[in-house]
């Protein structure tokens, strides 16, 4: 049980570290597209590249962000439920592993229609769309295995794995 947990902590950090990596590459493209401009250059498809990177920044670092208690929650909401609570989260857990394995589907199924019909961005990049997509596809997959890990564990020991900072310890 815990080589598997360690393995899942493990593609949620490789998920948060992919993100952080996708943030550095806009703050490059964004970067080198300002020198492009001073020297008199173009740099095609810059803008393009910098958004691709920006969804993949957001979805490789969800789970992560659910793992370290980043996401938005109905604390205060779920505390006034007293006994009740421990049901209500389960039925959010349960909600939302569902719609993120539609999501996922949804997504991948887009991602192979990108690949099967050689789709391209319509700037000048003309970057085949599977390649950005994919992003967004492997995302929402480490994000619905996420919260089906958390389900799981939260319905079999009454913890979810999420670690929850208080107000006053945060560093914001």
């Amino acid at each position: 049980m815990r080589s598997i947990r360690k393995v899942l902590d493990g593609l949620y950090f490789l998920g948060g570290v992919l993100g952080g990596v996708s943030m550095i590459a806009i703050l490059i493209l964004i970067c080198s597209q300002m020198v492009a401009r001073w020297l008199g250059l173009t740099f095609p498809g810059a803008s393009n590249y910098a958004g691709y990177c920006m969804a993949a920044s957001v979805f490789f670092s969800l789970a992560y962000a659910l793992n370290h208690g980043a996401h938005i929650r109905v604390t205060l909401f779920l505390a006034k439920l007293g006994k009740t609570r421990r049901y209500a989260e389960i039925w959010c857990y349960g909600i939302s592993a569902l719609f993120m394995t539609f999501f996922f589907w949804a997504a991948l199924e887009r991602n192979l229609q990108s690949y099967n019909f050689k789709f391209l961005s319509q700037g000048q990049d003309q970057t085949p769309l599977w390649i950005p997509e994919a992003s967004m596809t492997i995302g929402a997959a480490i994000l619905a295995i996420a919260l089906w890990d958390h389900l799981v564990r939260f319905v079999f020991t009454d913890y979810a794995g999420i670690v929850e900072v208080p107000p006053e310890e945060r560093k914001e």
